[in-house]
């Protein structure tokens, strides 16, 4: 049986999993190098991926945390934003988009952390979580050797994730209208 933690606790798996993403992150962003792709770059990369998967799995099978709530979204970010800053850096991207993604995802934490100390809870919806993948999808892409210089497809998932991200970003605040009003009622 799994040893199960309360809202409150720390030191999680989950959270574990999450500390060491975040831990990784500036090794990540020295290697992205903007030459033709970088293997260590990509499979250090895929592993920060799949582990956000598994600290989603091991908070569900040993309980979510509010501390868990707080560091899995800020680690996917420092992630994400830090690798296509990087990308943007060495020319890659272009800086549009990674602008636009970026300030949405930062305008939705410190909106979403408002809420939260107001008792107010947004859950995150499907969209997120596939914005999110094709946020992944693009920096894999443009650091993957094989296809580091296929801007069309990486690009590509970079337009979609900056579709998906502003949507979702607009159902976030529909959303958290919703639920504050629910609570208010």
């Amino acid at each position: 049986m799994a040893t199960s933690f309360g809202p409150s606790a720390l030191a999680t798996p989950a959270n574990g999993v999450t500390v060491a993403r975040l831990l990784a992150a500036p090794f990540l962003i020295v290697m992205i190098d903007g030459s033709e792709g970088s293997w260590a770059a990509f499979i250090l990369w895929f592993v920060l991926c799949v582990t956000d998967g598994i600290d989603g799995f091991l908070a569900r099978r040993h309980g979510t945390t509010r501390s868990g709530a707080f560091l899995d979204p800020l680690a996917d970010k420092v992630l994400v934003l830090g690798a296509m800053f990087a990308l943007v850096k060495w020319d890659v991207f272009w800086w549009l988009p990674v602008a636009l993604i970026a300030v949405r995802e930062i305008a939705i934490s410190m909106y979403r952390s408002a809420a939260g100390r107001q008792g107010i809870t947004i859950p995150a919806r499907q969209g997120a979580k596939v914005k999110t993948l094709c946020q992944q999808f693009a920096v894999g892409f443009a650091i993957l050797p094989w296809t580091a210089d296929d801007r069309w497809l990486f690009n590509g998932f970079l337009w979609i994730a900056v579709f998906l991200t502003l949507l979702t970003g607009a159902q976030y605040l529909f959303d958290a209208r919703r639920v504050a009003r629910s609570q208010l009622a």
